[in-house]
Parts: C-alpha cells; structure tokens; sequence
C-alpha cells in the first residue's frame, strides 16, 4: 500500500502537515521571502519566518494567507508543494489524497482556491473541511454522534466557533480576529502606553512570554526592547502580566462576544449537552493564558483545553479523509 493521506492546516500563522501512521510529521510558519527582482521563491517556512522585519529591499518576507484565506495564490501554490515535498520525500510511487481546512465562513471562491492549489501541489483527491469539524476529531470528539459539541478554534488569523452535531456544523460563526490580532493589540498598547515602536516578533514573544487574558495573581515581567517613538533610540521597557491583559482586553472580548452569539443560536437541546460536556477550546490562540477562565466566566459554562492545541486541526484534518472514506462505503 503506497497510498498516502495528507491533511494539512493552512493556517495564516503557521501550517501543519498530518500523514496517516506518522502523525504530525511538519509544523513550519506559512511565511514566504521571495526575491522581488527575480520572483523566486528564496526561503520557506522557518528559514522564512527569521527574516521578517530583518531583509534588503528586494527581498521581501511574505505570509501567503490572510486571516484564513489565500491572499497570494501563486505563492500559496508553490508553499503547499514545498510542504508536501518536505513531508513525504520525493519518492511517492502515488500522488496523495490530501485534506485541507478552511474556516467556517469561507467562500466558495476561497474554497475553490485552496482546492487548486492543492491540486496543482500534486494531490490526486482533494477533501474540504471546516476548522471547526477537524477540531472537533483531532480533539478525539465522535462527531458522528446526535450529540451537541461546542468548539472554539483560535487560529492565526480567525476564531471559528461552532456546535457540531451529527458529523456536522450545526450553529457556527467565524471572526477575524485570533492570534494575529493579539500582536497588533500589543504593539498598540506599546506605542500608546510606553512610546516604544516594536516589532510583530517581538510582541509575540511578550504574548506568549507574559501574555495573559485574566487578572491572576502571579504577575510575570519581561524586559522589552524598542525604539523609543521620542528620541528614535533604542530603548528597554519592563512590562508585566497586568499590562497584556489591559492591552488583549477589547480583542479576547470579541472572541467571547463570538461565543456567545453562538450559544444564543444553538437549539435547546444541544445547549443542555453543551452545557453537560463543555466547551472545548483549540487552536494555538487557545494558548493563551486564562482563556480558559475567561471564557467560563462570561458564559458559566465548564470549559477546558484540548491536549496539544496546536496540532488538533492537523491530526483531525487527516482523519477527516478516514472519516469521508467511511461514509462513501456505507
């Protein structure tokens, strides 16, 4: 048997490759430095990632994808061949089927040109899923059952919620706001609170450093360097957990808002079995520190993490191609 299932998480922030048998066998930024003179592609991935903010003019680092959808679709294109590339090796004696996610609220057209491009990557069959239903089995959730699962999938550059019943989505709402948003809101804050001008890279270090969404009582510190916005020199500020919260407060409230609007759609019955199980939280945005409380307190509902959120969607993309396989043959 040299058939090969691929699923893969095109996220905005980073993308994941699954291949039945072996797991998670790739997890790299979707980030892309293509040489503007020449238009070839010169770095992707990680390699890619290290020289944002840091390249000569004509080089320019590039993330192909948008809040959730292809923004670039050459570049897209040639990133998922490069993926594909690196995770099965050239010697693949058939061309894969391969599953990709997109979020809850994407359009026909986006949907097309994730299939496209998969296609042009080499895939044999193409498999859509939505973030929301590949959570939900990579979090080890039977779906297939009539039974209401709530699930909260905090991505890069979308936040998909969703109630999943009977292998499908029953109430769902995707907003552009996630991981991504966080960053910004950071560097605002910095801009704004400290005068000091810092980079994405660095405002991702202080949320996942410090980052926190629910005032708790350890307050962790950090030391950041910038240019300060009066003088247009260097400078080093220490910030603290307080801070990122006061800074993430109007962005995880959207998020919750997100929630909530759902819960207000879902059919009773599903809302009782929500309310027994829970709410399950994935994606690496889910990472964050006190969304969980966050989210449990605005709602009272139990909520709680999926073990190795990031990789959730990745694994349950890749049994989703199982799962359609399952269903084609009853």
């Amino acid at each position: 048997m040299f058939n090969t299932d691929i699923g893969i998480d095109l996220g905005t922030a980073s993308v994941l490759v699954f291949i039945k048998g072996k797991g998670v066998v790739l997890k790299e930024p979707s980030v892309v430095a293509v040489d503007r003179d020449t238009e070839k592609i010169k770095a992707v991935g990680e390699e890619a990632r290290l020289m944002i903010g840091r390249t000569p003019e004509n080089i320019v680092a590039v993330r192909p994808l948008k809040q959730g959808v292809i923004s670039d679709y050459s570049i897209t294109e040639q990133m998922i061949r490069y993926f594909i590339q690196k995770a099965i090796g050239k010697r693949s004696f058939k061309k894969p089927r391969i599953c990709v996610c997109v979020p809850s609220g994407a359009t026909e057209v986006e949907i097309k040109a994730v299939q496209d491009a998969a296609f042009q990557a080499g895939a044999r069959e193409v498999f859509i899923v939505e973030e929301p239903v590949a959570a939900a089995i990579g979090a080890g959730i039977d779906i297939s059952k009539p039974c209401g699962n709530m699930i909260v999938d905090i991505g890069g550059g979308t936040t998909d919620v969703a109630v999943i019943s009977l292998g499908g989505t029953v109430v769902s709402t995707s907003i552009k706001v996630a991981g991504d948003d966080f960053d910004d809101a950071i560097v605002r804050y910095m801009r704004k609170k400290h005068n000091l001008l810092i980079g994405d890279r660095t405002a991702e270090e202080i949320k996942i450093g410090i980052g926190t969404c629910f005032n708790k009582s350890d307050n962790k510190k950090m030391e950041v360097r910038g240019r300060n916005l009066v003088t247009g020199l260097p400078k080093t500020v220490t910030v603290t957990s307080t801070e990122t919260e006061e800074a993430l407060r109007e962005t995880t409230g959207q998020i919750v808002e997100a929630v909530i609007s759902v819960l207000e759609r879902t059919p009773p019955e599903l809302s009782a079995d929500i309310l027994d199980r829970g709410i399950m939280l994935t994606g690496g945005g889910s990472m964050l520190r006190g969304m969980e409380e966050l989210i449990e307190e605005k709602t009272g509902i139990n909520t709680m993490t999926a073990d190795d959120p990031m990789k959730v969607v990745a694994i349950g993309t890749g049994e989703y191609v199982e799962f359609m396989g399952e269903r084609k043959g009853i």
